[in-house]
């Protein structure tokens, strides 16, 4: 495990920044993992007006979820999130989950 997986796994179980969540795929079994979630807001222009459009960004361990694709699910609490897109970080230790609710 790397300095880089160690700090992640940290900030993962702190119950301030982490929360527990499951993954799932299809009819496979859920896996349950921390995440660190996000809802930043994002700026679209409509026909010269200007949108806020809210987003749900998951930060997750490469270490617990080594393979995320479009159309997977995450809940989170009441929430559920579909996958859209999923990146790793530069380092390799974290996917970037863009997901829709």
């Amino acid at each position: 495990m790397s300095a880089f997986d160690a700090a992640l796994a940290v900030l993962a179980a702190d119950p301030n920044l982490g929360t527990d969540a499951t993954w799932q795929r299809g009819t496979e079994p859920a896996v349950p993992l921390r995440v660190l979630c996000s809802s930043p807001d994002q700026l679209r222009d409509a026909f010269g007006t200007t949108l806020v459009q809210a987003t749900d960004v998951l930060t997750v361990p490469v270490a617990e979820l080594p393979d995320i694709a479009a159309g997977d699910v995450f809940s989170v609490g009441a929430d559920i999130l579909t996958v859209q897109h999923a990146e790793r970080d530069a380092a390799g230790v974290a996917w970037r989950v863009l997901c829709q609710r």
